[in-house]
């Protein structure tokens, strides 16, 4: 599985959610190749994810896809975010 997580420059918010949602993976027993990416990459650099994590701001420029689309409201709560994921991963 792989899933990317994404905002606008792709080296910081998009850093802190790809590490937080590792942490919400091992406490779910699961495993996933996790990426950070900015927006305007992500049709290359998602373009085979099966979920892509952002905020609420960014959703509307994300590119046509497969991928579940997973809107994170706060990026440092492992319950939303283990919720979302759970969800999305189903």
């Amino acid at each position: 599985m792989k899933i990317v997580a994404i905002c606008g420059a792709g080296v910081g918010t998009s850093g802190i959610l790809k590490v937080n949602a590792e942490r919400v993976l091992e406490r779910l027993g699961l495993s996933a190749d996790v990426s950070a990416s900015d927006v305007a990459s992500l049709a290359t650099t998602g373009a085979d994810a099966q979920v892509i994590l952002t905020s609420p701001e960014l959703v509307e420029r994300i590119p046509p896809t497969n991928a579940d689309i997973v809107v994170v409201e706060n990026y440092f709560d492992l319950n939303e975010l283990e919720r979302k994921l759970e969800d999305a991963i189903g």
